[in-house]
């Protein structure tokens, strides 16, 4: 294990994954830094009191070049990019620069099987983790899950298998193996180990993050850094249909595997695309496929992707707060039988909601807009269906409600981020179900 006895460890992004780090640079001796873009207030009163008792300095309301530059290690916290100005500051003085994943790898000892991908990551991770657990194995489901990697990487005596959501922001700054971080005659004699899942997996690659990412083409190469330090004896699984992917086989050194997701069932339906990957990382890892059946009948699904909240006088409520992109949009409205109410709406994520206009004509009854997008989506889907700007998520579900019929289903399927009116897609969905059950 790398030794980071007194070495400064500045963080940038004190939130969630933040303050995981800053306690795993305490468990490993080294003087951890943060530096937040928001207030004080932006931290839990208990972590900054555990801050002070540990001598973590904090900084808010902004970076600092002196803070920044006056680091051993530059570690960033998801929300953070790569091309923000403090990672041009240590970058002049020669900073390593690591993401939250990448510097907790650091310190794994266990075999990580990582997901990514536009969407369905979170529903496949889960799937993963329960397969392991039925097969006897005892799994660490963390990262974009919810769950920061950095804060159970020192806890993994017990556990068989990490199972990691990554998202693209976690990934876009992982080292390579020829980078100058990676040598261990450089940065006081830390040496550096890249990301090395044992398995790797891109489900699918849509247009997402935009309003991140500088191009669709940047946001595809975040993604693809997921396989950048595996060798033969990893594996990679891939979107066979995906065109985006389809010359990515002959660029890796790993094992490569497919799941196709046109594959159609004996019985002429087409097999859930996320139940192919599971059962292909199941197979690699030499689990039985009797036991991926169990936990696919089993499965009740992950919370706010699909969830069934409430049938109300013949009007079911689902929550898919989830849905952040047109795709996942465009997969919720697939999968649903019944004529649609359906809200969307947050911030902008830059991508082109159009994708969705064939569908939405076909199964959405009324669409209700709500937060800094609802004047684009009102301007994409006017003439195609009814469109009503609604102020509040309340006002959207209420109005939505009075527009609904028996059997039809009041739909939460944003497209767009969280972050203008609430502090993720979690609080998004729970306020969503809160507002449904207090419908009478």
């Amino acid at each position: 294990m790398m030794d980071l006895t007194d070495k400064k460890i500045t963080i940038l992004g004190g939130q969630r994954s933040g303050m995981a780090l800053a306690r795993l640079a305490a468990r490993l001796k080294a003087r951890a830094k943060i530096s937040e873009q928001r207030s004080v207030d932006s931290l839990p009163r208990e972590f900054r009191d555990w801050a002070s008792q540990n001598h973590v300095d904090l900084e808010f309301n902004g970076h600092t070049p002196g803070f920044v530059e006056d680091s051993d290690i530059l570690v960033l916290s998801p929300g953070v990019s790569i091309h923000s100005v403090p990672v041009q500051w240590a970058r002049s003085r020669n900073i390593p620069v690591l993401g939250e994943i990448e510097f907790a790898a650091q310190f794994c000892s266990k075999p990580i099987i990582a997901v990514t991908g536009s969407n369905g990551k979170t529903t496949v991770v889960t799937l993963i983790s329960e397969v392991l657990t039925h097969a006897g194995y005892k799994a660490c489901l963390c990262g974009n899950v919810g769950y920061p990697f950095s804060e159970y990487v020192l806890d993994l005596a017990d556990q068989d298998y990490v199972v990691l959501e990554v998202s693209s922001f976690q990934m876009e700054s992982l080292l390579d193996p020829s980078s100058e971080f990676r040598k261990s005659s450089a940065n006081g004699g830390m040496q550096f180990k890249g990301f090395k899942p044992y398995v790797a997996v891109i489900l699918n690659f849509s247009q997402n993050h935009l309003d991140r990412h500088q191009d669709l083409q940047e946001y595809l190469e975040a993604k693809k850094r997921i396989f950048i330090n595996q060798d033969d004896q990893d594996y990679a699984i891939l979107n066979a249909s995906d065109p985006y992917l389809k010359d990515l086989p002959s660029q890796l050194k790993a094992c490569v595997s497919h799941f196709d997701p046109r594959q159609i069932s004996p019985d002429g339906r087409r097999v859930n695309p996320n139940f192919l990957v599971v059962t292909e990382v199941a197979r690699i890892l030499g689990i039985d496929c009797g036991i991926c059946e169990e936990v696919f009948q089993r499965f009740k699904g992950v919370e706010h992707r699909l969830e069934w909240v409430r049938r109300l006088n013949g009007v079911d409520f689902i929550n898919d707060s989830k849905a952040t992109t047109a795709q996942a949009a465009i997969w919720a409205l697939e999968s649903l039988e019944s004529p649609v109410l359906m809200i969307c709406g947050g911030k902008d994520k830059n991508i082109d909601f159009s994708v969705v206009t064939d569908l939405a004509r076909q199964k959405v009854k009324k669409m209700f807009v709500i937060g800094e997008a609802k004047k684009k989506l009102a301007q994409t889907f006017d003439g195609v269906i009814a469109v009503e700007e609604c102020d509040t998520l309340e006002n959207a579900v209420r109005r939505a409600r009075g527009n609904a019929g028996q059997g039809d289903c009041v739909l939460l399927s944003p497209m767009c981020a969280s972050f203008d009116m609430f502090c993720d897609y979690e609080q998004r969905g729970r306020v969503f179900k809160e507002i449904v059950n207090k419908l009478v």
